[in-house]
């Protein structure tokens, strides 16, 4: 037989704490149902992730940034003030002549200088004596030595890495401005610096 303390905790357990743990419970149930029907609903009506579905904006926001970003990391068309070329070579060089004309026909400007002093024009623009030419040019503040295809200097001007400029030295047979027929010469476009650091920018197979 129950005492009087135990008959009243059983009535209060069925009279109170009962039907409140089963409200609670069927609230849980609800909670629980409602919120998979709502992810079943957008999963159903529209291919969007779950973070598209809980934060559309924030989702949005990030994609149109990663446009942005990939719109800006796309390198932009050079603009004609930078095919500009100040070429100096000797007055008795042809092979100079060749090179600017190859320049002309890729669209760069030509300002043209004859010089009977070419060593001091290379020796103004720190020209590496191993990287020297028959001519030297200044393109947007690059030093260009020797036949450098217009290609290699279009990239330069794009790119616009840490360097003073490229070269092809010497005179490579095949290069723009010396060609000879159907031959070509395997050569290199260097790249150097102001402490003299070289490293190839391009190169080219023989044919």
């Amino acid at each position: 037989m129950m005492t009087n303390k135990e008959s009243l905790l059983l009535y209060c357990w069925q009279k109170f704490l009962l039907p409140m743990l089963r409200r609670a419970a069927v609230q849980v149930l609800v909670m629980i149902c409602l919120t998979a029907g709502v992810l079943g609903i957008l999963g159903s009506t529209a291919p969007m992730s779950h973070a598209e579905a809980i934060f559309p904006t924030f989702v949005a926001g990030n994609a149109q940034l990663a446009t942005t970003s990939r719109i800006h990391n796309q390198q932009p068309p050079l603009k004609s003030t930078a095919l500009n070329a100040t070429v100096y070579h000797s007055p008795d060089c042809n092979c100079c002549g060749g090179w600017i004309d190859h320049l002309k026909a890729q669209g760069f400007k030509i300002t043209d200088f004859s010089t009977p002093d070419i060593e001091t024009v290379k020796q103004k623009y720190n020209v590496p004596d191993n990287l020297s030419s028959c001519h030297t040019a200044i393109v947007n503040g690059y030093v260009i030595e020797g036949h450098v295809p217009a290609d290699d200097i279009k990239r330069l001007l794009q790119e616009q890495p840490n360097v003073a400029g490229l070269s092809v030295p010497q005179m490579p047979v095949g290069t723009p401005g010396m060609e000879m027929g159907n031959r070509k010469d395997p050569f290199s476009v260097l790249s150097f610096d102001r402490k003299n650091s070289v490293a190839v920018f391009n190169k080219y197979p023989s044919s």
